[in-house]
């Protein structure tokens, strides 16, 4: 994996369409990466509308569904330990692929979060993703916790 990629879902729907082209005409698609998406999606509205589906670039897809909160409220969604160990699972199988995009809503806080995790868990340097945005501390303090236990574990 060269890159994670921090969209917003309009941003993160253009980046996919870089990718397309019309039939016989391969030089004309803008992009040609193979990628992997982490698609958070909202609960309220069951979703965007949309889902990202696999294909000769896309490699694989985790859609989830959970809100951009960091306590319990009624109706909402919080993110939870099996979502955690989903995208860490996630990013594990997928190291192959060039691009990993991460998009929420906005690209602020969820996937914001989600980002800065798999990159400190690919052992970069997470910092950018705090110093130009605030991700939600909520969603990357599970993450962090539940790659703590699963590296605890393996030792």
């Amino acid at each position: 994996m060269k890159r994670v990629l921090l969209k917003s879902v309009y941003d993160a729907f253009d980046y996919v369409m870089e990718h397309y082209y019309p039939l016989g005409m391969q030089d004309a698609a803008a992009r040609n990466d193979t990628y992997a998406v982490i698609s958070i999606q909202d609960t309220h509205t069951d979703g965007f509308g949309f889902v990202f589906s696999k294909n000769q670039f896309c490699k694989d897809v985790l859609t989830l569904y959970f809100d951009d909160i960091t306590d319990e409220v009624d109706g909402a969604v919080l993110f939870s330990d099996e979502q955690a160990k989903q995208i860490i699972e996630f990013v594990a199988a997928n190291k192959s692929v060039e691009t990993l995009l991460v998009h929420c809503y906005g690209g602020q806080s969820r996937s914001r979060a989600v980002a800065a995790f798999v990159v400190k868990m690919l052992g970069g340097d997470d910092s950018r993703y705090w110093k130009d945005g605030n991700p939600n501390e909520y969603v990357y303090d599970v993450l962090e916790m539940v790659w703590l236990q699963k590296l605890l574990i393996m030792h």
